[in-house]
């Protein structure tokens, strides 16, 4: 398959701001990796207010600003955009302004969920976001075990208007069999919108988004695969993504035999 860009929405490749590279030339070398697997964009997404890491927005813009530099230095042909990974949490609403979206105008936002568990305020949270004129994309929900365990959970979000993404590494079975059959049923069933790398210097955490676009595109048609990067692009941009086309999982029936 052939792309003339590959915009990537969720990236940990600033460096000595969160788990994502532990200094500059890590981040190079990350972004050296990402050009080689394609990638022409990239929304740069430290962890913000996740119990370990506060990014705020203006210190965020700034690095996001002194990397391009470095990168344009070295000609590095890549394009850097500041935004965040932003953890769910009751308090969010009240910290808004010092929230980043995916896009200039905060039409969309990564909303990430805890690992274990979906805390039972997130429809009320995403409403009030939607009302603010946000739309969120949840990050990464085939990790999250909750959502493992009852995949319709995922349905009512994107019913309510969240968007999802899924991870690469996830897809093309980097995080074991398990994580990439969910992964697998939640595209089938149009659960996600964007696949994304989510990508650390951290062993195991590498650029695999072409190759997950090749996937794609083998399971489903080239033109899945090119809506998934579209709608990256769009989503970078500020314009028009929506769900379409998704569908609940229904209960498998029992069949009793007297």
């Amino acid at each position: 398959m052939h792309f003339e860009k590959i915009v990537d929405l969720h990236c940990h490749i600033l460096p000595s701001i969160d788990d994502g590279s532990p200094d500059m030339e890590h981040s190079l070398a990350l972004a050296k990796e990402a050009v080689r697997d394609g990638v022409t964009h990239i929304l740069a997404t430290p962890h913000h207010l996740d119990n370990t890491y506060v990014n705020h927005k203006n210190d965020v813009i700034k690095l996001a600003r002194e990397f391009q530099e470095e990168l344009d230095l070295r000609k590095i042909d890549l394009k850097i955009f500041p935004s965040q990974e932003v953890h769910l949490n009751g308090d969010l609403l009240h910290k808004y302004e010092d929230l980043l979206g995916a896009d200039e105008k905060k039409n969309y936002m990564l909303l990430e969920f805890p690992h274990a568990n979906v805390p039972a305020y997130a429809r009320r949270i995403i409403f009030e976001l939607q009302k603010l004129g946000t739309t969120p994309i949840i990050v990464h929900p085939e990790r999250n075990r909750e959502i493992q365990s009852n995949l319709n959970l995922l349905y009512e979000f994107i019913q309510q208007g969240a968007l999802a993404q899924l991870t690469a590494t996830s897809y093309i079975g980097g995080f074991g069999e398990h994580v990439a059959d969910i992964s697998r049923k939640l595209v089938e069933h149009r659960l996600v919108q964007i696949v994304a790398s989510d990508a650390h210097t951290l062993k195991g955490r590498d650029f695999v988004l072409r190759e997950a676009l090749e996937q794609l595109a083998k399971d489903h048609g080239d033109d899945m695969a090119y809506e998934f990067e579209k709608n990256a692009e769009n989503i970078l941009n500020g314009s028009n993504v929506i769900a379409a086309g998704y569908r609940k999982f229904e209960k498998k029936r029992r069949f009793l035999f007297f």
